[in-house]
């Protein structure tokens, strides 16, 4: 995995490249970030000697630090790429340093500037941070939170149990949710460092499935004195806040999926073309290159997701609320099929703890299992979309007013997304009916087919609108009966409703991305196959038209030869 040739021309980009180049290639032997070593760390349940102090020295805890405090995060698009590279080498680091993003994202979203300079200086200075919302016999029902916050005088007096957190114990400052005395659920920033002796003690570390090694404890408050000044927000706003809060990080979450797809699908295609059987290498094989090449277009397609939406939050983040709970569902879900598919390439090997890569495929596997459990599980997310829905059905067909600047910005991926400056009024906890995305699939078909007309070949032009017209009869259809019917959100029929949106969303973003990234002879065979691919989704009879796979395979072989990303960004060159 080295990084690309040339340096690229955004500030993101660069400093993703920048970051690919220090992290260097896990598959070569030696350094912190090797996958032999690193399984070999993990067998003991320690993270590689020399990994963390690498990420620190290269200043990883400033990218998560707004601009305006003194760090080096532009927008949700920088940390969303620095979290995929990681991703790829090692997830339990992302999650570390992901999990002390979550506990300081409430006080740059509503912290006054004493909290923000105390987080970002200690954050620069190497702590970590973390989000104390669960509580042992709670879980997700935060509600029923038992942590209690009194006024005593000029300070806060905290009491309560928070477990699991991620960081709970390696971390300096703990962002709590406890029931403010007579105001409700509030957030309340603590410093471990300005407790006295005995206000505070850790619950053992979990031992997980996977991220071993992971800081996953918890923290018991016995009357920890907190100045008043420490609290975060507006009395009684906790939870709202904590939603709120949830919409950044389950977007960041995709960035994590993501780089584990990418680990997942090199390892399985450096595997097929290494793997001798049956007189030739096994990626001849129908049934291998079928796996594969899917894998890769599931990839596609959950990267033309997730990307859009991480530029949201600095160009309309009040689309959060939904937008974030699709990719939190979609992204991962499709994360876990593309492992599935490689561990169907590796056959035997892939349940080795050793071997191909290192092992490192098995610890892919287990790790990447906690995307669909974190920020709120796959229930829970298609919840919040369900809930949401019959409000966007209800005006999918009718283009949202201003949509054209909007989706140029999110979708134009040559520009840089403005700078984020943070605010957690800004988040909203519905869209109402405002989907720029959903609703920009009819103008968007339309401009699709006049660009095909100009662009491609006949044949191209004719199968992508093939494609495109198969999925927009299902999308008439369904979006008219979730308009016409309701929902109750708490149905498992509204849960596979949920489902079916996050394709038709897929599917706009897809086309969208095309349409604003493409120079003029690009080519659509890409596009034809992910499409038909989520249309799979949807219909289990539908086919891939295999005229397009060639095309499809000699980016995916460009990428693995020069260890760049598997990224739509190398068809739209």
């Amino acid at each position: 995995m080295t990084p690309p040739p040339a340096a690229p021309a955004r500030p993101t980009h660069r400093l993703v490249a920048d970051f690919e180049r220090v992290l260097g290639d896990p598959l070569a032997a030696g350094g912190p970030f090797a996958f032999a070593g690193t399984v070999e760390h993990e067998e003991r349940d320690e993270l590689p000697p020399g990994a963390v102090e690498l990420l620190r020295e290269w200043g990883l805890a400033t990218c998560f630090i707004p601009e305006r405090d003194g760090g080096r995060l532009r927008n949700l698009e920088t940390a969303f790429g620095l979290t995929r590279s990681l991703s790829r080498r090692n997830l339990t680091l992302a999650v570390m340093f992901g999990s002390a993003a979550l506990g300081a994202q409430p006080v740059w979203l509503w912290g006054d500037e004493e909290q923000r300079a105390l987080v970002a200086g200690g954050m620069l200075a190497g702590d970590l941070a973390c989000f104390g919302a669960s509580e042992p016999d709670h879980g997700s029902d935060l509600n029923a939170n038992e942590t209690v916050a009194v006024a005593d005088g000029e300070e806060l007096v905290l009491t309560g149990e928070k477990w699991p957190v991620g960081n709970a114990t390696r971390g300096r400052f703990v962002t709590v949710l406890a029931r403010l005395e007579g105001r409700g659920h509030s957030l309340v920033l603590v410093d471990k460092e300005r407790l006295a002796e005995g206000e505070w003690s850790h619950r053992p570390f979990v031992r997980p499935v996977g991220l071993r090694g992971h800081d996953l404890s918890g923290i018991v408050l016995h009357g920890a004195r907190v100045p008043r000044t420490h609290l975060v927000g507006r009395p009684g706003q906790g939870l709202v806040e904590v939603l709120k809060t949830l919409q950044i990080t389950r977007t960041a979450i995709g960035a994590m999926s993501l780089g584990t797809m990418d680990s997942a699908l090199r390892i399985g295609l450096d595997y097929a073309h290494e793997r001798q059987l049956y007189g030739g290498g096994i990626y001849r094989l129908p049934v291998i290159r079928e796996h594969l090449v899917g894998a890769h277009l599931d990839l596609l397609a959950a990267e033309c997701t997730a990307l859009p939406v991480a530029r949201a939050l600095s160009v309309v983040p009040s689309r959060m609320s939904l937008w974030s709970s699709v990719v939190k569902y979609l992204v991962p879900v499709v994360g876990e099929e593309v492992t599935a598919h490689v561990g169907r390439v590796l056959g035997a090997r892939s349940y080795l703890r050793e071997g191909v890569a290192g092992g490192a495929f098995q610890k892919l596997q287990r790790d990447h299992a906690v995307a669909s459990i974190f920020e709120g599980t796959t229930h829970v997310n298609l919840h919040n979309i369900a809930t949401q829905l019959p409000h966007v059905a209800g005006f999918a067909g009718t283009p949202a007013e201003g949509a054209d600047a909007v989706l140029r910005t999110l979708f134009d991926w040559s520009q840089e997304a403005p700078v984020w400056e943070p605010s957690g009024r800004e988040l909203q906890l519905t869209n109402a009916s405002q989907d720029e995305i959903t609703r920009g699939w009819g103008p968007a078909v339309a401009a699709l087919a006049r660009e095909a007309g100009d662009r491609l070949g006949a044949d191209e032009a004719r199968d992508l609108a093939r494609a495109v017209a198969a999925l927009d009869a299902r999308r008439t259809a369904f979006y008219a009966g979730v308009a016409g019917q309701g929902l109750d959100p708490a149905s498992t029929e509204a849960a596979r409703t949920a489902a079916e949106h996050c394709v038709y969303h897929a599917a706009a973003s897809c086309v969208l991305a095309w349409l604003h990234n493409a120079p003029g002879r690009s080519g659509a065979g890409w596009l034809i196959l992910v499409l038909q691919r989520l249309l799979q989704r949807l219909d289990p009879a539908a086919r891939l038209d295999y005229a397009y796979v060639p095309q499809v395979e000699r980016v995916m072989e460009e990428c693995r030869a020069s260890g760049t990303y598997f990224s739509v960004t190398e068809f739209l060159r």
